[in-house]
């Protein structure tokens, strides 16, 4: 996998891109507000697959709590694995890279969030947004001391969460702008996957030479080392400036920012 702070910048770089490309679609006509919380959650979301790896450190991001769900998600991704596999697809376990590393997952967490969303603005979206939220920090400060940082965490989230609900209270999120942050958060961790060592199962159950966890990646070549120096000194950078500028299209586009007002952020 890419590093916790590549993945979670990745996850807000795809939202702020579809969401500043798609200017004639209702997906790019967001307020500030719904905006900003579709950030949060598709930063999250972007940390959400790896919950299938209980030793990571993303999995111990709400302390026992976390740790338990991941454990529950690794366990039925080993069994989905098991039961789909071909006999050309590796011997492994499954658990890890599994059912939550797939499109079908990123579907299903899309739709999910947005009837979660569509049920109530009053308690469904602070509790998506306190998790999500909780995933973005873990992601993005992945140094600190995983035994001893579960709370500092909780209450950042909690603080991320009280300021996003104040400032939405007359203005609604979106349902349905809350899923597609979701379902892109996921789908910028595939991709992510996907160009590191040991490819991404994206297409899974679609089968591919015979394979229905077929490692979906580019050749070798152009493959890096989750960590290494290609994607510590080139591509983390290079996704933290694309995030940024997108991300000030996008909210100037939203009228969030009228201090740029009359500079083209987005010249295409």
């Amino acid at each position: 996998m890419s590093t916790g702070p590549t993945h979670a910048m990745s996850g807000l770089l795809a939202w702020a891109a579809v969401t500043a490309l798609a200017d004639n679609h209702p997906i790019g006509q967001l307020t500030p507000q719904s905006w900003v919380v579709g950030a949060v959650l598709a930063t999250g979301a972007a940390l959400l697959p790896d919950l299938d790896h209980p030793s990571s450190t993303i999995s111990r991001t709400f302390g026992p709590v976390s740790s338990a769900a991941s454990t529950l998600i690794n366990t039925t991704s080993k069994l989905v694995y098991r039961t789909t596999r071909t006999k050309k697809d590796s011997k492994r376990d499954g658990g890890h890279r599994g059912l939550t590393h797939t499109l079908v997952f990123a579907v299903i967490a899309a739709l999910v969030t947005t009837a979660v969303v569509q049920q109530s603005q009053k308690w469904a979206l602070p509790a998506l947004m306190f998790v999500f939220a909780g995933l973005a920090v873990r992601g993005i400060m992945n140094d600190w001391n995983p035994k001893k940082d579960a709370l500092m965490i909780t209450g950042v989230s909690a603080g991320v969460t009280v300021l996003c609900v104040a400032w939405t209270a007359q203005t609604p999120a979106s349902a349905a702008a809350c899923g597609v942050a979701v379902g892109v958060g996921c789908v910028a961790h595939f991709l992510g996957d996907a160009i590191t060592e040991q490819g991404c199962p994206i297409l899974w159950p679609v089968p591919i030479g015979g394979k229905t966890w077929f490692p979906v990646a580019p050749p070798k070549i152009m493959r890096m080392q989750t960590g290494g120096r290609v994607e510590m000194s080139i591509v983390g950078p290079v996704v933290t400036a694309l995030s940024v500028w997108l991300s000030a299209a996008a909210l100037q586009q939203a009228g969030a920012l009228p201090f740029l007002d009359g500079i083209d952020l987005l010249p295409i």
